[in-house]
């Protein structure tokens, strides 16, 4: 069974960074291509980037100049780097593993912006 874990949300203020992780655990592929997403509130769920099988990454307009994709396979961990963060950054954050079928969706992590 496969087990995908996020974490690295939190309540931080204005300007700082955050890095969010998820994991994959359990049996199964090493994780390769990721989507992630946010859900501001009251907002539906919206594409923000992601990270191919073959490591390219692509990004939101919205977000493409403070957020990075990054994968450590010895983790077996993708990454999301935010920086310079703005309360309008307020979300749930979610990876999605691409590279299994059905695709998978991590829990969610609360990242919460306001000085």
């Amino acid at each position: 069974q496969v087990h995908l874990m996020q974490s690295g949300g939190g309540s931080v203020r204005p300007g700082v960074s955050l890095r969010l992780s998820c994991t994959a655990s359990g049996s199964g592929p090493r994780i390769i291509a990721v989507d992630w997403y946010r859900q501001a509130p009251g907002n539906q769920r919206k594409w923000i980037a992601t990270m191919t099988r073959g490591g390219a990454t692509h990004y939101a307009d919205s977000v493409k100049d403070r957020f990075t994709i990054s994968r450590i396979n010895a983790e077996n961990t993708v990454y999301l780097d935010i920086v310079n963060l703005t309360p309008e950054d307020t979300a749930v954050y979610y990876c999605r593993r691409t590279d299994l079928d059905p695709p998978q969706w991590g829990q969610g992590t609360q990242v919460t912006v306001s000085s």
